[in-house]
């Protein structure tokens, strides 16, 4: 891409050069690229007469849906700003991002809307709210479409113009609007996901949810080609991998707890998957053990991705070659892979600022064209994301070695200290889960009056597995050095897991991180 980029040109050039190749489906309902361009041109119109202008919020609550793309793009045609809401929030949450947004509208999903209509109220910012409707000539949203004007707009931007927002950390704290720029999509989407093998005839299935980076970047990979992107609303594992198959998928962007329940189904590794040519996966840790199953079931590229909300998604890659389980380089299945052409990565050690040795953790820190401005009228937030140099400050540790590839060791918050040792979370895991009757972990720490902290690790075992706590504590010592060892470790049925796949460790925390160490 050149610095000429907008996407806000995207879907009128496909709807010129492959109109009636198809754009999205979901469900059984497919729009091709003329008709999703009219109907995105529409909203245009029907946002402009209900007197949205130039850098407004809307806010869309809704799981995956063609009406979200539609809105994002249509908000793209005058400059406006789409704002996907994360819909497992409570209202007073969602009322907290909609307010802080400053969103004039809202448009949700029945499903949604006695809390979208408790959160508007709440807010106090949005005007009108309109209830989404997939049915043509049904529901509040269609009927405001019909009404609207087809002539397109003809509105670009500017490298500058933020063209969506999405919130991080909305359960705790402030929330956090992360603002995307046509010039922070300017290299990254379709950058990295050429090596992944998409292109104009790539079916893409967008299975993450589209309030999170991982769902509503693979989206506009989609777009960015003029692909043919699937859209699932609810993840449902076996109906998941029967799309894969029936459908042809040829690419998609899973998380690593996903990749688990697919892998476990039964005859998983039977299917055919000729059609597939990539799958990219990423968003949180994954164990070497995942990885070796993975490629042993779908026999298809994989690529490990590392990146942000605040970069705008990956930044880090592990190309397919370096999945190597059994080879000279299977070390590499630890680490995360290489920045891209246009990152520039640093670690520094946290408490100085100040360049860390090769091999040694410490935060990351990265500057490129792909980081955020910053957050949503938070001065004082993004001064402590972004630094004078422009460098991004992750909360994140890790290490380069001396060919260059990242290894994360875990979030700077999660890093246990026990004994005046650092314990990365992350390392402890992959160890365990090599363990064969653990199918879940993850670790956690636990005040402790003479260590100050001390590991615990939170196991689910596999089913019919009888797992004895201290076996698998005596797996680790052949493993690990003594201060990463479990204290002690919690059998549960299943991991807390967020929308986005990633385990809940604040509610492991709660669970078993304050009560007293059981010898």
């Amino acid at each position: 891409m050149d610095a000429d980029f907008r996407v806000a040109d995207l879907s009128r050039r496909h709807a010129r050069e492959r109109g009636d190749r198809p754009a999205v489906s979901a469900g059984d309902r497919t729009l091709t690229y003329a008709e999703f361009e009219a109907r995105a041109v529409r909203v245009a119109n029907a946002l402009r007469a209900d007197g949205v202008r130039p850098g407004d919020r809307g806010a869309v609550l809704d799981k995956n849906s063609i009406e979200t793309v539609e809105l994002l793009a249509g908000a793209w045609k005058i400059g406006a700003v789409l704002v996907p809401l994360n819909w497992r929030l409570a209202a007073p949450e969602i009322a907290a991002v909609l307010s802080d947004a400053g969103a004039t509208m809202l448009f949700a999903h029945p499903e949604f809307a006695e809390a979208a209509e408790r959160a508007a109220v709440s807010a106090g910012s949005v005007v009108k709210t309109v209830g989404l409707g997939s049915a043509p000539g049904g529901g509040d949203y269609e009927k405001w479409l019909a009404a609207a004007s087809t002539d397109d707009t003809d509105f670009r931007g500017d490298p500058d113009t933020v063209v969506f927002q999405l919130y991080t950390s909305g359960t705790t704290g402030r929330p956090k609007g992360v603002l995307t720029t046509n010039r922070s999509l300017s290299v990254g989407e379709e950058g990295a996901a050429r090596s992944w093998g998409i292109d104009g005839d790539s079916i893409t299935l967008v299975a993450m949810p589209m309030f999170h980076i991982g769902g509503l970047g693979f989206a506009l990979v989609g777009l960015l080609f003029g692909a043919h992107s699937i859209i699932i609303r609810e993840l449902v594992p076996q109906k998941l991998l029967d799309l894969i198959v029936e459908k042809r998928v040829t690419n998609t962007f899973l998380v690593p707890s996903v990749i688990g329940m697919l892998v476990a189904l039964p005859g998983a590794a039977d299917r055919d998957y000729s059609a597939l040519r990539s799958i990219a996966y990423g968003a949180s840790p994954i164990t070497p053990a995942l990885l070796r199953q993975a490629l042993a079931t779908f026999g298809r590229p994989l690529f490990q991705l590392y990146g942000l909300t605040e970069t705008q998604g990956a930044i880090v890659q592990l190309d397919a070659e370096d999945h190597d389980p059994d080879g000279p380089r299977s070390h590499l299945l630890r680490a995360a892979g290489k920045p891209y052409p246009w990152v520039e990565l640093r670690i520094v050690d946290p408490a100085t600022g100040g360049p860390a040795p090769t091999g040694t953790p410490g935060e990351i820190l990265v500057r490129s064209v792909v980081n955020t401005p910053g957050y949503h009228n938070q001065p004082e937030t993004t001064a402590a994301l972004l630094d004078a140099d422009g460098w991004l400050h992750t909360g994140d540790i890790g290490t380069l070695d001396e060919e260059g590839y990242l290894t994360i060791s875990d979030r700077l918050k999660d890093m246990i200290i026990t004994g005046g040792e650092n314990v990365y979370p992350a390392e402890v895991e992959a160890v365990l889960a090599d363990h064969p009757d653990v199918a879940g972990v993850a670790v956690v720490g636990r005040p402790d009056p003479t260590w100050g902290e001390a590991v615990v690790a939170v196991v689910v075992p596999r089913d019919g597995a009888a797992l004895d706590p201290a076996d698998l504590i005596a797996f680790g010592r052949e493993r690990l050095a003594g201060y990463k060892l479990p204290k002690s470790v919690e059998l549960v049925e299943a991991l807390p897991l967020g929308p986005t796949g990633k385990v809940l460790k604040r509610e492991l925390r709660r669970s078993f991180g304050d009560s007293p160490i059981a010898e």
